[in-house]
């Protein structure tokens, strides 16, 4: 049975009920789960994010996607991740609750590519930081006109 992530995307604990598949970030050797709605803008943004902020396939596996769990520190609500709309990149050194863990031009390229993408970044919270996490913050309709406008490929 479906239920909705925070940002009101369908989530679910069976990942091939809304879409979740495994899809490989071009220019890293790692894959990341997402729903297949929404793939096109985190492939393409994690891809951007490995060339110009910082490599995300060195060391240890510390990016990922898709998990149903609930909103770290909060009784109620669904991740994110719990729909495959959103991502953490590089965790291990970019941990939650750690404030300004990437530098200021890194930021600068950040602000820029979630502007690109129509994301919202865990750096730019008002409370916890996340400096790890992006996540989708359109709607499926929103969404499928970017991944057109940006001409991204899907599948």
């Amino acid at each position: 049975m479906s239920e909705k992530s925070q940002n009101g995307w369908l989530a679910s604990k069976d990942p091939a009920e809304i879409g979740v598949k495994s899809y490989p970030i071009p220019g890293t050797t790692i894959k990341l789960r997402c729903a297949s709605a929404c793939a096109p803008i985190l492939v393409a943004f994690a891809a951007e994010f490995h060339e110009l902020v910082e490599p995300i396939d060195k060391g240890t596996l510390d990016s990922w996607g898709y998990a149903y769990r609930p909103i770290r520190g909060q009784t109620e609500g669904l991740s994110n991740h719990s729909s495959g709309s959103a991502i953490d990149l590089n965790a291990d050194a970019h941990p939650l609750a750690k404030e300004n863990t990437f530098n200021t031009a890194q930021q600068a390229m950040i602000q820029s590519l979630i502007k690109k993408y129509s994301l919202a970044w865990g750096g730019n919270y008002n409370h916890r930081k996340d400096d790890m996490h992006f996540e989708i913050k359109d709607t499926p309709v929103e969404v499928e006109a970017l991944i057109k406008k940006l001409k991204l490929k899907k599948g």
